[in-house]
């Protein structure tokens, strides 16, 4: 046997001495303290096993990126005796209190609420208990007021209000770092072992990897080991003619497997063979949904279309052999600098413009998703698939409280939604029909104001995401690889989930 044939066999005999060999790599190359550590647990981890061959139960995490970054001040509006204030600082943007959808939470903070026009659905899922509210969150390093912030006593994140940092301070949780991982990778580094390395019966093992974008390449979903499964609308992207058991599948995955003795032929072989598999064992665990009719149809949208994949793909997750699972989606033109409110037809009217059509998608969207969810439980008799599967908004920043004349411009801090489970408020997944954070006071130049309307965040995105973690199985040991920084705030369980 040649050198290179023993450093192959030697590399490759198992997974796990793959990600060994990966992760000694890395700490070569990245001096970072925290990669260390990371690797480190990880590593013992694997070694030490967790005396069980997969995890409980199954869960799901759905990102919704809400990319250009979604005004906020529209999104959950105050009513009643703060309304005054939003509507002298919003102007010709205000949407009408008349119109708004009103939520019933059942915890307050002296104020009342409603959603835009376009979104009934989501009020309808707070008021029943299956979504919360999250208000002023954002990326942060430290706990910051405005103090701190205008007199720079405290580090910031990096190129604050720029598109692409803020979507890398949201999807790392590590603005102070440079960007090689995201969130929800660290998740899928530490649990997909537990669905793959530690299952010691072939059959049984996940086949799929546990981060699934339907948006193309994301930060998000990046690991140091773990890696993002593409996939369409429409299933997983084959060769052209490759369908399951197919002989152009036969003939392809023949080929790929026959050794070449040559590490990068082989290698590249083993990769085809593995896409081609995998492509066809999705394809064929979401094909008995593809009639499916849905009781409440999904709107034939950008995010319409994703969500109702996703909802396929959890249909089929017995098929796939898998128990988490985290998904991202995406749908762009949030970055509303123009023609944010009404059209040449309808001027000023909050119904019509860009960002209520967006609103009206989101809303219509997720109360499809989650009538999906709750169908595929009553089908299967699995009353507990509802309270396993969450959703939950992400986006670049919030905007501006005032108007630029036609739209809002970049902000940070903003308000977001969680959504999930069968409104329980002891065992739902979420617990719903409550606020959390805290709601800025609307006025530029007042205690939540950088100075030109931009919500200085009360939360981190490191206390909203580690919340969503610690449900989805991280538990206090790993929470530190996940979430290096969190020990700097206060909250790291926010309490909008149920353990």
């Amino acid at each position: 046997m040649s050198n290179i044939d023993q450093d192959r066999n030697s590399l490759l005999r198992t997974r796990r001495g793959f990600l060994r060999q990966a992760g000694c790599a890395a700490l070569q190359s990245i001096a970072i303290s925290s990669v260390i550590r990371d690797f480190h647990l990880i590593n013992s981890a694997l070694a030490q096993g967790s005396g069980n061959d997969s995890l409980p139960g199954y869960k799901a995490l759905v990102c919704i990126h809400l990319s250009g970054g979604n005004d906020c001040n529209n999104f959950i509006v105050p009513r009643g005796s703060a309304y005054a204030n939003y509507a002298a600082a919003r102007q010709n943007l205000a949407i009408p209190q008349s119109l708004l959808n009103p939520i019933s939470p059942l915890n307050g903070d002296g104020n009342e609420y409603g959603f835009h026009p376009n979104c009934p659905e989501l009020a309808a899922l707070f008021n029943s208990g299956k979504l919360a509210t999250l208000f002023n969150v954002g990326p942060l390093l430290y706990p910051t007021n405005q103090n701190q912030y205008k007199n720079k006593l405290v580090a910031l994140p990096p190129q604050l209000f720029s598109h692409t940092d803020q979507v890398t301070h949201w999807q790392t949780s590590l603005p102070d770092q440079p960007p090689r991982t995201g969130w929800g990778g660290r998740i899928a580094d530490i649990l997909q072992p537990y669905q793959k390395e530690l299952i010691t019966d072939e059959s049984n093992k996940a086949k799929i990897s546990l981060c699934t974008s339907l948006a193309g390449a994301n930060t998000f979903e990046v690991g140091s080991v773990a890696q993002q499964f593409h996939v369409s609308t429409s299933g997983a992207v084959t060769l052209s003619g490759v369908t399951a058991g197919s002989a152009r599948e036969v003939t392809i995955r023949s080929i790929a497997q026959n050794p070449q003795q040559n590490l990068q032929v082989d290698t590249f072989g083993e990769i085809l063979d593995g896409a081609v598999a995998t492509g066809s064992i999705l394809n064929s665990a979401i094909a008995p949904t593809s009639s499916t009719i849905w009781t409440t149809p999904f709107p034939t949208t950008t995010l319409g279309n994703q969500l109702k994949m996703v909802a396929r793909m959890i249909a089929g997750r017995d098929t796939l052999k898998i128990k988490r699972q985290i998904f991202f989606v995406s749908v762009g033109g949030y970055d509303t600098h123009t023609s944010q409110l009404g059209t040449a037809a309808n001027p000023g009217n909050a119904l019509y413009g860009s960002h209520a059509d967006l609103l009206n998608e989101l809303s219509e969207s997720i109360g499809a998703f989650q009538a999906a969810i709750e169908q595929l439980a009553v089908q299967t008799s699995n009353a507990s698939l509802t309270d396993s599967v969450v959703g939950f908004t992400a986006s670049d920043f919030g905007r501006t409280l005032p108007t630029n004349g036609q739209g809002s411009d970049h902000g940070w801090g903003s308000h977001h939604i969680i959504f999930g489970g069968t409104g329980n408020p002891s065992t739902g997944a979420v617990r719903g029909q409550r606020i959390y954070g805290t709601f800025p006071v609307l006025q530029v130049n007042g205690p939540d104001d950088t100075s030109t309307g931009r919500w200085i965040p009360r939360t981190s995105v490191d206390e909203y995401s580690a919340t969503l973690a610690k449900w989805f199985g991280v538990n206090s040991t790993y929470m530190p690889v996940v979430f290096p920084n969190l020990t700097r705030f206060a909250l790291p369980d926010l309490g909008f989930m149920n353990a």
